[in-house]
């Protein structure tokens, strides 16, 4: 079965449960994705009728976490007698993962949601075929079979969908969200736990410190400190971002390299443990900076360290909420 194929059969189903669910009064309005306003995107859409589901979309550019918009949202999204709607959102595995993680840290309340799995096939590594095309505009962007087609005025091009998926996407071991039937209707699934080879950083973990430092400090240095990371993640929802605190002032906000390196050691270490593996973070990026490197090594380490991996149910609190007496602590012991 070719990717157009496939996306065919994800878009119908998710339409016709996201119909049923408006139609049987089980939720008020319905979280999807939409067409965007230009090439290589799409965008977030809310749904409140029936005969409205057909904006909503599946394509192989549907990269932004959906949950992202729950936490900030739902304390809107109110009846006029101020009562929280029911909320029906279009989740792929690493937006159930982050829906998950959202109610474990006490944001969002699962009763008044509902997620329409899909079984994700994945996501077009749009930053790749960025670079490709250079500054050639874009002005279409469609999959035919098993092939991404680009067209400008007077050209057009093929990429191969298996080359230019995320690397992310390659290795997901959670397509469609771990979830109940009582939370979750279309393709859902249980998971207690997954085996991940974090086969997408061998290539970083076999290099020397110094060649790592030199990676990271190459691909940051060209970061412009815009945020748009930060605002992409599903679990950086902070009413008050660090960046953004004027007593005390943690560090400047130039695009000096002490300021760019701060801002994003700080931000993975408060997403260590938490963190979904979704990508929206370097789909979003301008500049095509590869965050993912640093956000598995540390999803790696708290693998390794407490067999963890976040937003799998909605229960288990992250190793960096929770505590247990046989917890590792070598940190803390004497050097021989």
């Amino acid at each position: 079965m070719g990717i157009e194929t496939e996306n065919k059969e994800i878009e119908d189903s998710m339409r016709d449960e996201a119909k049923k669910l408006l139609s049987e009064n089980q939720v008020d309005v319905v979280i999807g994705y939409s067409q965007g306003t230009v090439p290589l995107n799409s965008t977030m859409v809310i749904i409140r009728k029936e005969e409205d589901v057909d904006k909503l979309i599946w394509n192989n550019l549907c990269y932004i976490n959906l949950a992202r918009y729950l936490a900030p949202l739902m304390p809107q999204l109110c009846d006029s007698e101020g009562k929280p709607l029911k909320i029906g959102i279009v989740a792929k595995g690493c937006v159930g993962r982050a829906i998950n993680m959202l109610a474990v840290e006490k944001q969002i309340n699962l009763e008044n949601i509902k997620m329409i799995g899909i079984n994700c096939n994945g996501n077009v590594n749009r930053s790749k075929i960025d670079l490709e095309i250079g500054e050639k505009e874009i002005l279409d962007v469609s999959v035919s079979g098993d092939d991404i087609i680009v067209k400008g005025k007077d050209w057009e091009k093929k990429f191969p969908y298996d080359q230019y998926i995320n690397e992310l996407c390659k290795v997901c071991q959670v397509k469609s969200p771990s979830a109940t039937g009582e939370t979750c209707v279309g393709e859902c699934q249980e998971i207690e736990s997954i085996h991940d080879e974090f086969a997408d950083i061998d290539d970083f973990e076999s290099k020397t410190t110094e060649e790592k430092w030199e990676e990271i400090k190459s691909s940051l240095e060209v970061c412009t400190l815009c945020y748009s990371c930060r605002q992409a993640c599903p679990v950086c929802y902070c009413n008050l971002c660090f960046v953004d605190q004027n007593l005390p002032i943690w560090f400047g906000k130039t695009t000096e390299y002490t300021d760019i390196f701060t801002f994003h050691l700080i931000r993975a270490t408060h997403i260590a443990g938490r963190c979904v593996a979704c990508g929206a973070c370097s789909s979003v990026c301008p500049v095509g900076i590869d965050l993912n490197i640093i956000t598995r090594k540390l999803e790696k380490i708290v693998k390794e360290r407490f067999d963890f991996t976040s937003g799998l149910n909605a229960e288990t609190l992250p190793p960096m909420m929770d505590f247990k007496m046989e917890d590792e602590q070598e940190f803390m012991l004497e050097e021989d």
